[in-house]
């Protein structure tokens, strides 16, 4: 699955490359020219409207999210918050591209084989990190805060935890526990930000999707109110539209509202 995250690179630089880009990648271009991908991918086939907005939809909403997640961990760095903990990490570049305060530890969670072809493109870019950058090859269905705890990570001081375009790869028990786990190792003040699969989003696209792409692997959709769900976790959380969201960045989305947009799948919470 790890390949999806070169395909959200390539939709970073295209963004990067933009004149009003809601955020600039710089090493975003050289994940997806190592992992096999141009700036372009083949056409849809002529006719396919349905993979035409999928596709323009999936690249809306990683800029969106992108952007949505960087102000969560900057105000979270504002509020004193020098832990931060990126699950599923793939080629995500905060920890060189943003700017980070003295004292930051950042996590990135993910098993060895993304991490070590990660590796391998920040050491061709001669990248250096903005702040103390720790990787943790684990799978997520083992024992990860385990691992996070060995490489470092202090359960007693806040977190801010960036789980983004994850969760809807994974099946409901599966992100059950993974919320508690992270509920677990989260001190009161610790900030989450989370990215939900809209409520009919697997059927309107995922069934349609070619074998082996990233929408033909999805499996699980928010629930039904998702303030209430992480409320019973402990958490006090905020929902927000891609379509609210994108207008307040002066994106405004074309497409016509679904009813399924309700509540939002971008999510903002603190541990309390």
């Amino acid at each position: 699955m790890w390949a999806t995250a070169v395909g959200v690179a390539r939709v970073r630089a295209r963004e990067t490359e933009r004149e009003n880009a809601l955020f600039r990648d710089p090493l975003a271009r050289a994940f997806a020219t190592a992992g096999g991908l141009g700036a372009s991918s083949p056409p849809p086939q002529p006719g396919d409207e349905v993979e035409r907005r999928r596709r323009l939809g999936v690249a809306t909403s990683i800029v969106i999210r992108t952007k949505f997640l960087d102000d969560l961990l900057r105000q979270a760095a504002a509020s004193g918050v020098r832990q931060v903990v990126l699950l599923g990490a793939g080629m995500d570049s905060r920890a060189f591209r943003m700017e980070w305060p003295e004292g930051t530890r950042l996590f990135e969670v993910d098993t060895a084989e993304p991490l070590e072809f990660k590796a391998s493109v920040l050491h061709q870019e001669r990248a250096e990190a903005r702040c103390e950058r720790i990787t943790v090859a684990v799978d997520l269905r083992e024992d990860w805060p385990g691992a996070l705890i060995a490489a470092g990570h202090d359960p007693a001081a806040p977190t801010v935890w960036i789980a983004e375009g994850l969760l809807i790869y994974l099946p409901e028990d599966a992100v059950e526990l993974l919320l508690a786990r992270i509920s677990a190792q989260s001190a009161p003040g610790s900030r989450m930000g989370l990215t939900l699969g809209s409520r009919g989003v697997i059927e309107r696209f995922g069934t349609r999707a070619e074998p082996g792409s990233a929408a033909s692997m999805w499996v699980w959709e928010m629930p039904d109110d998702p303030v209430a769900w992480l409320a019973g976790h402990g958490w006090e959380a905020s929902s927000h539209t891609l379509r609210e969201r994108a207008a307040a960045y002066g994106r405004p989305l074309t497409t016509t509202p679904q009813p399924e947009e309700q509540p939002g799948g971008l999510i903002s919470a603190v541990r309390r």
